[in-house]
């Protein structure tokens, strides 16, 4: 069954830039032209097995606000989308970070600029922006909580795990056809309306020379992480941080379903709580895929948030 494919109030347009040993592809929409020092450069990141075309809908929904005024630009974090991974088996959370500061200097040289990102790419802004405080005027993470604290002991056996995995390496599961590239979008998501998921789906696969349709995700991302996860290190991040901070959060996303009891909400509070300056937005009717669900409750926040 075929569904009518979601129509961009702003559409946007891609490029290619060589970034480190990658190289990354740019989804923009509208030029540095429209840069001022009260509306500069809005850079948006993905999450895990996501892509940049993903911020259509909240580009769309900004410029059904506010018009086509703003300069945005989407990336794909390496081994996502039209990123290529640079031959990589395995990939590093600190990898994304000076892929990032690439980026800003290419598209904002010494400038600041606004920074969003969406889970994953959350947590990579957070860090970012505890790393470089004054490249980043105002800072949005849409639920990127972190992960568990993890514990000396777990490092043997997480070493073992990777290394075991390195020998056999991970694989996506392939699609006959584009339409049931959308239909397992929305499996993944039921919120995710018809039409966006046959919008999304050519963006967020390919079709190749066997004829199947790939999902455009290193496999190499499904390893188990080797490095434990140092909370106060990056809480030490987190207290460097000067920009403004917007935490948006799903009320149905269900953290429980990511980590089980290894992670309370008690302890995400607390980290939140050592960020200096922090608004917050919950909404209703909405999931971990906020920009899916919610993308113009999202977009009139941002509007005010980034005024």
């Amino acid at each position: 069954m075929t569904h009518p494919t979601y129509a961009e109030l702003r559409p946007g347009r891609t490029r290619l830039v060589p970034v480190r040993n990658v190289q990354y592809q740019l989804r923009e929409w509208g030029d540095a032209s429209l840069v001022t020092p009260q509306r500069p450069l809005l850079v948006l990141t993905h999450g895990w097995m996501d892509v940049g075309a993903s911020f259509q809908f909240i580009v769309d929904e900004l410029a059904r606000l506010e018009g086509p005024l703003r300069h945005v630009v989407a990336l794909d974090w390496r081994g996502f989308g039209g990123s290529t991974s640079g031959g990589a088996d395995a990939f590093w959370f600190h990898d994304y970070l000076g892929d990032l500061d690439t980026v800003l200097d290419l598209l904002a040289p010494g400038a600041a600029v606004d920074l969003a990102g969406h889970s994953m790419g959350g947590n990579v802004v957070m860090s970012y922006a505890g790393a470089r405080p004054a490249r980043v005027r105002r800072l949005v993470n849409l639920e990127g909580f972190g992960l568990p604290e993890s514990r000396p002991e777990q490092a043997p056996a997480r070493l073992s795990k990777w290394l075991d995995e390195l020998k056999a390496p991970a694989a996506l599961r392939s699609y006959d056809s584009v339409a049931e590239v959308a239909a397992r979008l929305r499996r993944n998501n039921p919120r995710l309306p018809a039409d966006k998921a046959a919008w999304l789906a050519p963006h967020w696969s390919q079709r190749r020379a066997d004829g199947r349709w790939h999902i455009l995700g290193d496999p190499a991302h499904k390893l188990v992480n080797p490095v434990l996860y140092r909370v106060e290190e990056i809480l030490a991040g987190w207290r460097r941080i000067q920009a403004p901070v917007l935490w948006v959060e799903g009320a149905d996303t269900d953290v429980a379903k990511f980590w089980g009891n290894r992670y309370p909400r008690a302890d995400f509070e607390a980290r939140l709580a050592q960020v200096p300056q922090v608004e917050r937005l919950l909404l209703e009717d909405c999931g971990h895929m906020l920009h899916h669900d919610q993308p113009a409750a999202v977009a009139a926040r941002l509007q005010t948030f980034l005024a």
